[in-house]
């Protein structure tokens, strides 16, 4: 695959999380949640997109999120749990981002704000519709998500080099 392709970031807020006396990491999804995640991954699915990759947050509601999600696409990605997604700062994301083998031209993200919601924000050097305004204005709810798409290798990502094409909530 050229690194010229064009390439697209979906990332994925966890859907609504319960608050039990757990560890923040071993928080599971309310009710709420388990309805919000197959959702997002229908709108993904009619969104015509198709993952090669999913980098999935270690923390229960992370996790909880994809396996419900997961069963709306037409295929499953290769998936992978990763650590460092959990309280994740921008550098830290986009050192991730920066790590995706070029032979991938979709990539799923399932992480928490408000490191999805800063990096759609540092990414987008544009965006089309509403979609930067609509985002800035509302946040990044628990199962919202952005598409940003560009175009080279992975290793070139950085802020600006992005469009939002995408940005959808639960509530939309």
């Amino acid at each position: 695959m050229s690194v010229e392709t064009p390439r697209s970031i979906i990332l994925l807020r966890h859907a609504k999380a319960d608050w039990p006396q757990v560890s923040d990491h071993d928080r599971p999804l309310a009710d709420r949640g388990r309805k919000e995640a197959p959702t997002a991954g229908r709108r993904i699915a009619d969104l015509g997109l198709t993952p090669e990759l999913a980098l999935c947050s270690t923390a229960v509601r992370a996790r909880e999120t994809w396996k419900l999600a997961v069963t709306e696409l037409g295929k499953r990605p290769r998936t992978v749990y990763e650590d460092r997604l959990y309280e994740a700062s921008l550098g830290e994301l986009i050192a991730l981002l920066n790590e995706t083998p070029d032979d991938v031209r979709d990539l799923l993200v399932i992480g928490h704000n408000p490191g999805m919601h800063a990096l759609a924000d540092a990414l987008a050097g544009e965006a089309d519709g509403d979609a930067l305004p609509r985002m800035r204005r509302t946040g990044f709810p628990t199962g919202a998500l952005a598409v940003v798409t560009f175009e080279g290798s992975w290793k070139t990502v950085e802020h600006g080099v992005g469009k939002v094409t995408q940005y959808w909530t639960p509530n939309d």
